[in-house]
């Protein structure tokens, strides 16, 4: 990814509020050609309302949003885009193939019917109703109908909801396909493994306000804690009682911790107990960065909740 090229969407000093409630204070984003951009944050984030700024359906109240150096709501910059959101309503009773070439014609240059479906997973679909699929096989669809048109610009909003693992694994690829070919993807999900997996840069969003923007090596660093794991005879009510311990528990055979203090827990865990096995450490994850960077601005208020 190019960096320096122009940004394909911007968002400066943009700021929108539902009442007295502040969804997106003072935020300044920008997204790349070739990138994989997964905005993360808990729920009342603000990751809603920036994402509907970016397509237009919401306006800001303070600040400005560009998609392709235009007004989002101008039909020359919506054109450029996909958009496979959390929900979809769609005529029930048209075949897939049928809405795959209904939602390309709106596009000036659209991917060709069978490269579409092959890309996205559905060719044993196409003359399928809509309405006849699987909750999972829907979402495939939908992730079709957002690729057909050929778009610079991928929106993803916890795309593989429902989805089994091989249907999941399976998108990915598609996504990292059109990356390769150039687009940008901005990603929403809930699950942390799927961005660490997939995202190219993560920003972590509380409040309305972005806390860290980074890569995902980017956001372990910031973060002390270190992994632990092992097979051992101590039990993990006791092991979570020790002061440098921030969380264990039991996996299968194994105990799991987590601490800042890894060269101590584990001259402890070694003392305590002698046949201990099978030991692991490992620097923090997504998980535990996204865990550590939103807790502090986790405190629940009746004013927290997003609006989107």
């Amino acid at each position: 990814m190019n960096t320096n090229a122009s940004p394909i969407a911007r968002l400066s000093s943009v700021v929108k509020r539902y009442g007295n409630h502040t969804a997106v204070d003072g935020l300044d984003l920008m997204l790349h050609r070739g990138e994989i951009f997964a905005l993360l944050g808990p729920n009342g984030a603000g990751k809603s309302t920036t994402i509907s700024m970016l397509l237009g359906l919401v306006r800001p109240d303070a600040g400005r949003v560009e998609l392709f150096g235009e007004d989002p709501q101008q039909l020359v910059a919506r054109r450029r885009i996909g958009v496979m959101l959390q929900s979809a309503a769609l005529p029930p009773t048209l075949r897939v193939g049928e809405l795959l070439r209904l939602t390309g014609s709106y596009y000036p240059a659209p991917r060709d019917l069978h490269e579409t479906a092959e890309l996205a997973g559905v060719t044993d679909l196409l003359k399928r109703p809509y309405a006849a699929l699987s909750g999972g096989q829907q979402r495939r669809v939908q992730f079709a109908l957002a690729l057909c048109g050929r778009p610079e610009l991928l929106f993803l909003d916890e795309p593989t909801v429902g989805m089994d693992l091989e249907a999941r694994q399976k998108l990915w690829t598609a996504v990292r396909h059109l990356v390769a070919e150039g687009a940008g993807v901005v990603l929403t999900t809930h699950y942390l493994e799927e961005a660490e997996a997939l995202a190219s840069r993560v920003c972590v969003m509380a409040r309305g306000r972005v806390l860290s923007e980074g890569s995902v090596d980017d956001l372990r660093a910031r973060v002390a804690l270190k992994r632990i794991r092992c097979i051992t005879r101590l039990r993990a009510a006791d092991v979570a009682a020790w002061p440098e311990v921030a969380e264990a528990r039991d996996e299968g055979e194994r105990l799991w911790l987590s601490t800042d203090s890894a060269e101590i827990v584990v001259r402890r865990l070694l003392d305590a107990d002698a046949q201990l096995g099978e030991l692991e450490v490992q620097r923090a994850g997504l998980a535990e960065a996204f865990t550590e960077l939103t807790r502090a601005a986790e405190a629940p208020t009746e004013d927290n909740r997003e609006a989107a």
